[in-house]
């Protein structure tokens, strides 16, 4: 290691003083300014975890459904997953070091995780459209080659598309091309063979207004358009050429206030639906004709794909294991439906993407979504190889038919992580197949009323949570309390959890009608106020 280079690159991305960051769920993120000596470090860390795993590592700089000021980074693992959490330490003490303690820290990263520094290192790096992201990305550049490392740089692509390339690469192939056409190819490809089975006829195409969050979304849709067949009519909005990035739009804002985003003009009962800034979420809504607003977020679309995976796995006639993994922020309803009217078993996770994907990966067909719009599916190797096989080999034309279903959506699915565009084409899919409309998919039950709030306290770390963070463990009372409350409403439920970006602790709350999930949210969170502030 050229450790006069490190000192030499390292003073050029220099670490403000008292700045402390943590790498979380979603990598590090922070006003863009404070970040450069940060993904400076990442390259850096990118090429020491390639040379440990012996793959290559992607780096996406972006910060999702944040304001467009923010920034953020995160590291790929080889298979398209998140980074391992042993790693998210190294990330955070990298981060973190001081410029003198680089060096060592560099070392003792590279002594516990046994890097083998003679080896080559691969990374592949993406951006979003960003003002900041171009020159961050230079900085991680500098990271990589300060450290020998190789690089492919594919600019601006959606964080899915990035996690796709990386395991596309990482498998020799199989995955697919890691190439923004074999993105587009593999996609296009397995939608319309599915959607071939469908009872529309070229003529009636199906219109779907998309809000693109004014964010990559747009850029990477129209690119694909050329790929997609005559039915399917998409229509861009938020496009990113007028308005700021995630401003007043985008699927994070629509699932938090509950209506339509700006810059969207809704007429009754058309099918619309919103990316995120990155587009790794996706929510759909509607208006009806009475002018009401309709959200259809992560816990209907998972309830939407489990019926059309249910009907097709139980044609194939394999003990496949399908399952729904959620967190305890999905709606009561949606659960009551998977396991009562569905009969698909629930597993209720922490909250956070990793925690779904990898409890996701214990069947043989998992699908994860957050109430959020983030999402997707997963299918084992086992079930996989048994789905391509039944297509080659099986007699009898139901069941081989009902596994080329299934293998076009292993096709579609992105399964390395929640892809909004891939999502919004597994959703078009199904509605087309089983001829759905959008108010027949939102009615297959009613949402529970539901109120979400936040509570400022002194310390939000003396909130601590048991079962999926459902029950609290701490401050003491706390449970009994809240249970007691639960009890006084029909069809009640209510959690707390401490924040994990802000200081704050996050109050859910449903009952039987809005007014009394508004009323037990509320007393919940004067019960956080005053037993949390006892401490």
């Amino acid at each position: 290691m050229d450790f006069e280079a490190l000192k030499k690159y390292s003073a050029l991305h220099p670490k403000p003083a008292g700045l402390a960051l943590q790498y979380g769920t979603a990598g590090f993120r922070s006003k863009a300014e404070q970040l450069d000596h940060v993904v400076f470090r990442m390259g850096l860390l990118a090429v020491l975890r390639s040379k440990a795993v012996t793959a290559t590592i992607g780096i996406m700089v972006t910060a999702s459904h944040n304001p467009e000021e923010d920034n953020g980074v995160k590291l790929i693992d080889p298979l398209g997953e998140m980074l391992h959490p042993s790693w998210e330490e190294y990330a955070t003490q990298l981060a973190n070091a001081e410029e003198q303690e680089l060096q060592k820290v560099i070392t003792e990263i590279c002594q516990k995780a046994a890097v083998n520094l003679h080896k080559d290192a691969s990374v592949f790096i993406g951006r979003d459209t960003r003002p900041s992201s171009e020159k961050l990305s230079q900085s991680v550049i500098d990271g990589i080659q300060v450290l020998g490392g190789q690089y492919h740089d594919y600019g601006l692509v959606t964080t899915p598309q990035l996690h796709y390339m990386v395991c596309c690469q990482n498998t020799q192939g199989q995955y697919g091309k890691a190439t923004l056409e074999g993105y587009y190819e593999k996609l296009s490809k397995a939608f319309m063979e599915l959607i071939k089975q469908s009872h529309c006829s070229g003529e009636s195409q199906r219109h779907l207004k998309i809000d693109c969050a004014n964010g990559i979304g747009a850029l990477k849709l129209s690119e694909m358009k050329p790929y997609f067949p005559q039915e399917v009519a998409i229509h861009i909005y938020n496009d990113g050429t007028k308005e700021k990035l995630n401003h007043l739009c985008g699927a994070d804002f629509v699932k938090v206030h509950q209506k339509p985003p700006g810059g969207l003009d809704m007429k009754p009962n058309e099918r619309c639906c919103s990316f995120d800034g990155d587009a790794d979420r996706i929510v759909y809504y509607y208006k009806d004709t009475a002018g009401h607003f309709h959200l259809i977020d992560g816990d209907k679309i998972a309830t939407l794909i489990s019926i059309f995976l249910k009907e097709f796995l139980a044609k194939v006639k394999q003990d496949f294991k399908l399952a729904v993994v959620q967190t305890a922020y999905a709606n009561g309803n949606s659960t009551r439906y998977l396991q009562d009217t569905l009969k698909v078993p629930v597993h209720c996770v922490k909250t956070g993407v990793k925690h779904l994907h990898h409890k996701a990966q214990e069947f043989d067909v998992g699908v994860y979504f957050e109430a959020n719009g983030h999402g997707t599916v997963l299918f084992s190797k086992a079930a996989e190889t048994k789905i391509r096989q039944l297509v080659k080999e099986e007699k009898d034309d139901e069941k081989r038919e009902a596994a080329k279903m299934l293998e076009n959506m292993i096709d579609l699915i992105n399964q390395t992580v929640g892809d909004a565009v891939s999502d919004m084409l597994v959703i078009e899919a199904i509605l087309a197949l089983k001829g759905l409309t959008v108010q027949q998919w939102d009615a297959l039950y009613t949402d529970l009323p539901n109120r979400l709030l936040k509570v400022q306290v002194a310390d939000r770390r003396v909130i601590d949570t048991t079962d999926a963070e459902r029950r609290a463990l701490t401050p003491p009372g706390l449970q009994e309390k809240i249970d007691a409350l639960v009890k006084k409403y029909k069809l009640s439920r209510a959690f707390v959890r401490p924040s994990g970006t802000e200081d704050v602790v996050r109050i859910y709350a449903e009952a039987d009608t809005q007014e009394n999930a508004d009323a037990l949210a509320h007393e919940v969170s004067l019960a956080v106020f005053y037993l949390a502030d006892e401490i």
